[in-house]
């Protein structure tokens, strides 16, 4: 039976969560779903300085907004600082490791020489093979033994193998003078003892793979299958900034992009699927694999995200739907519906979705249900509104009272209305949306009357008509 493939995300809490780790996120929690596996969360909160807990508190909002659920509890590598130290003094115990008495000032002026003379700046410690009959009484940090000749070959699931000559890795420090980890010993360790199988990752953690194997092979673990993945750029090629516009996957959860609909696109951001644009969760879990990641960092598209989005509106079911929508409200602090406006969503929301795009601008779509009257026409739609146009709409009113409110029969209604006063229906429906939304883009009219029934239809045609 092959072992179960466990994923993680690692971040570190120090500001917003980047869409770049919501799409490393995605990669690896569709990685472990779609095979049975656990998908795991640890906070790289070793930088005390930098971390905060607002920070980690933004990571586990976007990871449950995205509906990224992970295994077991969240970890955080700052309290397993002790673990990560005795494995530290387990390779200085086996001769894996060592102690190194040189101070920051002589490293400084050897790489200040080595760089005169045109030498490498590598550094190598004459601490490397000394006995501890020589050492001085003096702060000193603990550093892993590298390989000085030979390579180290990444076998990359996504870069291919990657070979690093031996002779450019230096001795790694492992411990601090004062005893504290670093960070490239807290991820191996930490890895390790999570069962971490497959290490998905952006590229720029590449070059760490070689001097984090090095940990691996010298305490006998077996490496983690890594495949990293290339960065997000923006439209212009460029690593993806906040001159680029929103950065944060809050930002997009305030913009009222649905959860779905970035799932799907994020995932196309470097992964293809043949030609397969528009999927759903089940669907990108029975497709993942990492042989399909490209190499090349793939460039983040609005339009593109807001089409697929788009797309995910209009396949959610409406009670799910509704429920996504007034969970937007909640989230940007814009008020609750009402009993009342969600009844009436309820029933226009098979006429609002198919062209929205966003949460707002559902709601902005759903403006003739939002508005209480008297209904105010704005400037533009206000034009319709004039003398003749509130004489056939005083008119109507009566037909109105009388007719089955059922679509058939109100288009019936209008139409022969409208010929009646030897007009096309196109010209009667200006003065309608008006009346009914206070503008001149709205869904159909005969949408509107369906929604708000017969007894608010004609008190807004009443209204306007006066």
């Amino acid at each position: 039976m092959s072992q179960q493939v466990v994923t993680r995300i690692a971040p570190s809490p120090t500001g917003f969560m980047h869409i770049g780790t919501a799409r490393t996120a995605l990669f690896n929690w569709l990685y472990a779903r779609g095979r049975g596996g656990k998908f795991l969360l640890r906070i790289e909160d070793t930088d005390r300085a930098r971390s905060t807990p607002e920070a980690t508190e933004a990571i586990l909002r976007g990871m449950e907004w995205l509906g990224l659920d992970i295994d077991g509890d969240v970890v955080s590598q700052f309290e397993r600082a002790t673990r990560h130290a005795e494995v530290a003094h387990q390779l200085l115990a086996e001769g894996k490791a060592y102690k190194c008495f040189a101070s920051q000032d002589e490293i400084a002026a050897f790489r200040e020489e080595a760089k005169a003379a045109g030498k490498s700046t590598l550094y190598h410690s004459p601490w490397r093979d000394a006995t501890p009959e020589t050492y001085p009484d003096a702060p000193y940090v603990v550093r892993i033994k590298a390989p000085r000749d030979g390579t180290t070959v990444i076998r990359d699931k996504v870069q291919g193998d990657v070979t690093i000559k031996n002779d450019t890795l230096d001795d790694m420090i492992l411990l601090r003078s004062d005893g504290t980890p670093v960070y490239m010993l807290a991820v191996v360790v930490d890895d390790h003892d999570m069962g971490i199988t497959h290490v998905i990752r952006g590229d720029d953690h590449l070059n760490n793979a070689a001097r984090q194997m090095l940990i691996y092979e010298a305490m006998g673990w077996t490496l983690p299958v890594y495949a990293h993945i290339p960065l997000i750029f923006g439209p212009d090629g460029k690593k993806l900034s906040k001159r680029h516009g929103a950065t944060g996957v809050e930002e997009y959860q305030q913009m009222g992009y649905p959860a779905s609909g970035m799932r799907n696109y994020l995932a196309r951001l470097g992964w293809s699927h043949g030609d397969d644009e528009f999927f759903t969760d089940a669907q990108a879990k029975d497709w993942f694999d990492l042989d399909s990641i490209g190499r090349s960092p793939s460039r983040f598209d609005f339009k593109k995200l807001d089409n697929i989005c788009g797309q995910h509106i209009a396949a959610t079911e409406n009670a799910a739907l509704l429920h996504e929508l007034e969970a937007f409200l909640a989230s940007t602090g814009l008020p609750a519906l009402s009993e009342a406006k969600t009844s009436l969503f309820k029933l226009a929301l098979p006429h609002l979705k198919e062209r929205a795009k966003t949460y707002p601008e559902l709601i902005d779509k759903a403006h003739f249900i939002m508005v209480d009257r008297p209904v105010v026409a704005d400037e533009k739609s206000a034009k319709s509104l004039d003398t003749v146009s509130r004489g056939i709409l005083k008119e109507l009113t009566p037909h109105l009272q009388n007719v089955s409110w059922e679509r058939t029969e109100l288009e019936a209604c209008l139409n022969a209305f409208a010929e009646d006063h030897d007009t096309k229906f196109g010209k009667l429906a200006a003065p309608l949306r008006a009346a009914l939304a206070g503008r001149s883009a709205t869904p159909s009219v005969f949408d509107m009357m369906l929604v708000i029934g017969r007894d608010e239809t004609i008190a807004r045609i009443d209204d306007a008509a006066a």
